[in-house]
């Protein structure tokens, strides 16, 4: 019994057909064959059940696939963890994440990890979220980009981000008319279009409907975030598009109109999970790190550029303030019957209470006491 012997199992057990799991091994359908039957003659049990319509595993195949699948996760650890000895950021990550994530968030994340390991190989698998978790566990992926919440004790947790809803109307619609944020209770009566079962993002907004008093549009369900965009573009009706979905590089879809929403905002977080036992787990929080920092830059750079307008409107008002202060002491210089000197008038001119109701324009008014 060999490790190879071992992987043209599982292939036979996964595909349930002799000729792909052949292709999957890279090896001719006899070979695989008759490598299966030796194993079978060596362990001295019938594991497979072959017919011409179907490949069924006995139940002694079952449990032995089971433990194979181990044996061979394992022998994959060990050789992970001789590569990532040698050099930690090189090598191959597989890393599954799910279709209204995937092609909005790639743009943003995948140049920086190129450019922050360059020779790490990325493997991308987008799947469903239950798909990744399946992938995730038998090992075939070593990451994936899910939703939070994951209620699996066997992997590791980092989030990432928070993405936002945005409520997506049509022109006309009695709900596009401003560019002010929406409260979410405006929704009650609605009906919302949504994604087809099996997508994480159904599940989320069907959460938030049911929250602000919304309701699914029952004769619908699409495939895509695109279907949904032009359904709505068509003037069908109204859904939620995560934020990542209509930032650039996304083109804009005409006479759709896309509102953000008050406090609470609806939202999703985003993580990255990996398996505890990984023989990866000392690299991929280097990823997550990465992920996270780019994931958040269109946002981010709002919010710096926010962050310096707020401290420029600031020293403008304290300059305007300290010269409005100087006109002040020379007035009182002439007229203060007490004769103190510019520094002492100074330290007791106070700010106006109302002084921090002023806008980046405002003055703040002074008063002294006499």
């Amino acid at each position: 019994m060999n490790l190879r012997d071992l992987d043209y199992l599982v292939a036979v057990a996964e595909e349930r057909h002799f000729g792909r799991a052949a292709r999957r091994c890279h090896v001719g359908q006899p070979t695989l064959s008759t490598q299966i039957r030796k194993l079978e003659a060596e362990l001295g049990v019938t594991l497979i059940e072959r017919n011409p319509r179907q490949v069924l595993l006995t139940e002694a195949g079952e449990h032995i696939v089971e433990r194979a699948r181990a044996i061979l996760r394992e022998a994959d650890t060990i050789r992970e963890l001789a590569r990532r000895a040698a050099d930690p950021a090189s090598g191959t990550v597989r890393v599954g994440l799910f279709p209204t994530l995937g092609p909005y968030l790639l743009p943003h994340i995948v140049p920086v990890l190129r450019g922050r390991f360059p020779r790490l190989e990325l493997l991308l698998v987008e799947e469903k979220t239950e798909d990744v978790l399946r992938l995730l566990d038998t090992g075939r992926l070593d990451a994936g980009l899910l939703a939070l919440p994951i209620d699996d004790e066997r992997l590791h947790v980092e989030p990432l981000f928070e993405e936002q809803f945005l409520l997506a109307v049509p022109h006309g619609h009695r709900l596009a008319g401003s560019s002010e944020p929406i409260d979410p209770s405006a929704l009650v009566g609605e009906d919302v279009l949504l994604l087809a079962d099996g997508h994480c993002l159904r599940d989320q907004a069907l959460s938030i409907c049911r929250l602000v008093g919304a309701t699914e549009r029952s004769d619908f369900r699409a495939t895509s975030l695109e279907t949904l965009r032009h359904m709505v573009a068509a003037g069908v009706g109204i859904t939620l598009l995560p934020e990542l979905s209509v930032q650039p590089p996304v083109a804009r879809t005409e006479h759709v109109v896309l509102r953000r929403f008050t406090d609470p905002v609806p939202s999703r977080t985003i993580a990255l999970a990996w398996r505890r036992s990984s023989a990866l787990a000392a690299f991929l929080p280097l990823l997550a790190d990465a992920g996270a920092c780019d994931a958040e830059r269109p946002r981010a750079d709002d919010r710096w550029r926010g962050r310096l307008m707020t401290r420029a409107s600031t020293a403008l008002r304290r300059v305007r303030a300290e010269h409005q202060v100087d006109e002040r002491v020379h007035e009182l210089l002439a007229t203060d019957p007490r004769g103190r000197s510019p520094e002492i008038l100074r330290r007791e001119m106070k700010p106006d209470d109302g002084a921090q109701q002023h806008g980046a324009g405002g003055v703040a008014a002074t008063r002294v006491d006499r």
